[in-house]
């Protein structure tokens, strides 16, 4: 058994010397100490051996294998280094720069998300974030959205399990940060969406939103505008005008749309803002009684506003983009540009 043993590390070390490609020597390699070889075959049968050679004649193997994988390993290398040697004779300049890899961006929506959050941390308010994955109570009951609501509908929202739904707006953050806190509060968050919208020019089932809110002792409408107008005169330029349209949302009373001046034809009537001269950004309002009840909050003690934007739709009027798609395609060519 012992004189087997020599003769398999003889014939192999042999075959390693003659080896002169990769292809040769990895076919030596699973000749000799490959599952079928000869060495692994006789490890197999070494119960065929008497008790009292048996230790000897594992070590020996052993030890045969581990010098043969270490020579295999060393015999790699070699050829390696031999084969990556540039033939300066082919005319190859090896003094030339190499090729840097491209350098990575941040994604567009990220960029601006966080140029608005800025905005908003200069003018004291905190960073908040919530769970993408809700239940029925902060996405809708708490906000005063009514069971028999149409965006309650699974039609329109992303049901998980019974009562257990993704987000489909920021504003349950609301609800937790004044479950926790109590007042002054003054809180802006951003963060992922999902809603069951066919995806078009305009829509995505998943966008991002940004939620903003301030609850104390006397806030009024006048607070609520005179923030948007630094927000809107940071983000698009101090020339921006600023407007109210009522509206209606379940969570604040009374509630505006708010309409900034195009700022493509600078409130002169184009194709975007459909020669109106105004187009919608956001919608925002006092926080009703009833959410802030909700939360325990006593409406005869304090008041607050709340407003919310697309961050997509948002940047789709800062860049003049008219597809909101191409924020979601990976297009380098597109994303390059940011």
């Amino acid at each position: 058994m012992k004189e087997k043993l020599e003769n398999i590390k003889k014939e192999a070390v042999e075959g390693l010397e003659k080896a002169s490609t990769i292809e040769e020597l990895e076919k030596l390699r699973v000749k000799y100490l490959g599952r079928k070889g000869p060495l692994t075959q006789l490890l197999r049968n070494l119960k065929d051996v008497s008790p009292e050679e048996r230790p000897l004649i594992g070590k020996m193997a052993n030890s045969i294998k581990e010098s043969l994988e270490e020579s295999f390993s060393r015999k790699l290398n070699l050829i390696r280094k031999r084969e990556r040697k540039i033939d300066l004779s082919q005319g190859e300049d090896i003094t030339l720069p190499g090729r840097r890899p491209q350098m990575g961006t941040i994604h567009p929506i990220t960029q601006l998300s966080n140029e608005i959050i800025d905005i908003f941390l200069k003018m004291g308010f905190f960073l908040a974030e919530g769970p993408e994955i809700e239940t029925e109570y902060y996405n809708f009951e708490a906000l005063n959205t009514p069971p028999d609501h149409p965006v309650r509908d699974t039609q329109d929202s992303f049901y998980l399990a019974e009562k257990t739904i993704l987000r489909t707006q920021t504003s349950p953050v609301q609800i937790r940060v004044m479950e926790k806190f109590k007042p002054p509060v003054r809180i802006v968050s951003a963060g992922r969406c999902f809603r069951r919208d066919a995806t078009d020019a305009s829509h995505t089932p998943m966008f991002h939103q940004m939620e903003v809110f301030q609850v104390d002792k006397g806030i009024t409408f006048a607070h609520l505008k005179g923030v948007l107008e630094v927000f809107v005169q940071s983000f698009f330029g101090r020339k921006t005008k600023l407007r109210f349209r009522p509206s209606f949302f379940p969570f604040t009373e009374p509630s505006a749309e708010i309409d900034i001046s195009c700022v493509i034809c600078q409130g002169k009537g184009c194709p975007v803002c459909r020669k109106k001269g105004w187009l919608e950004i956001l919608g925002s309002g006092m926080i009703d009684p009833f959410v802030l009840k909700t939360v325990g909050y006593d409406p005869e003690k304090v008041s607050g506003y709340a407003f919310g934007m697309g961050i997509e739709r948002i940047a789709m009027l800062k860049y003049g983009i008219d597809d909101i798609r191409l924020f979601f395609e990976n297009d380098l060519r597109f994303l390059r540009q940011f």
